[in-house]
């Protein structure tokens, strides 16, 4: 494990961390070293790392992978990250922006180049623009193995919750959709400069080879908006509210019905594979 220098490297530069930007680097070496084994890295790996920071992860990552493709925005830290990583010939600094980068032009480009075989994706995620990120890379990105992000607490929870919990939503079901969650430790705020006002949490997402049901993607999605758009009212008020589904209201209690669930049921129930059923229900009755 090489030494953690995050202090060095900000003194030695002279830089100045953007609050905007979300930026805290951590600094302590032990959970450096936990996220990169989580990640399950191997020397047939591409490690496609989000926000590498000063470098911190991307140096571990290096040793153990056959490649990294560190996508970095701020672009007044590219000088302190490639000095910092001059040492190690597998790390490409790409300055761009991860949400309007080609994500995958980027994979099959240092695929080919490091010879991998497997792709992983690997982030501490600023805290405004986690969900965005996440999802992109979930909906869009196709090659990728499994992603470790650090993320805040409270949207760790929310991925991995289950049906009929206070943290169970539509990010939820978005993630388990396409993925298998699992928490994997948290983070105190003293393992960072600066410190953060809140906890964060190490989650791991294994990408799952299909959906766990086969549906028309786009009514399964606009069902789950609408369904946890207005939590404190019934299923039944929430979808006929939508007003996008054509579909009345004593037709949409039909279709519950149909599906062995009670009128007054509300979205939070519901689990990945009921929002299934119900899309295909939903879908049979051409209801968009």
């Amino acid at each position: 494990m090489i030494k953690n220098n995050t202090l060095e490297v900000i003194k030695k530069h002279n830089l100045k961390l953007t609050k905007t930007l979300g930026q805290n680097f951590l600094n302590d070496d032990n959970v450096v070293k936990d996220i990169v084994n989580s990640a399950g890295i191997g020397n047939d790996t591409l490690v496609v790392e989000i926000g590498p920071g000063i470098g911190s992860m991307t140096k571990e990552m290096a040793l153990m992978a056959a490649g990294v493709a560190a996508v970095e925005i701020d672009r007044h830290l590219i000088p302190a990250l490639k000095d910092n990583l001059s040492e190690l010939s597998n790390i490409d600094i790409i300055n761009r922006d991860i949400m309007k980068v080609d994500i995958e032009a980027i994979i099959t480009e240092h695929k080919r180049k490091y010879n991998a075989a497997a792709v992983k994706v690997v982030a501490n995620l600023p805290y405004y623009i986690t969900t965005p990120i996440i999802m992109k890379f979930l909906e869009e990105v196709k090659g990728v193995d499994g992603m470790v992000f650090m993320v805040q607490r409270e949207v760790a929870q929310r991925m991995v919750s289950k049906p009929g919990t206070k943290d169970y939503g539509a990010l939820s079901v978005a993630v388990q959709f396409y993925s298998e969650p699992k928490i994997i430790f948290d983070v105190p705020p003293h393992c960072f400069i600066p410190q953060p006002e809140v906890h964060s949490t190490v989650i791991r997402l294994d990408i799952l080879s299909q959906p766990p049901v086969s549906v028309n993607k786009d009514l399964y999605f606009k069902l789950v908006k609408a369904s946890f758009g207005q939590r404190r009212k019934t299923l039944v008020n929430a979808l006929s509210n939508a007003g996008i589904f054509n579909k009345s209201k004593e037709q949409i209690k039909g279709i519950l019905q149909d599906m062995g669930l009670e009128e007054n049921i509300r979205g939070e129930v519901l689990s990945v594979e009921k929002f299934g059923e119900l899309a295909n229900a939903f879908e049979q009755g051409n209801t968009l």
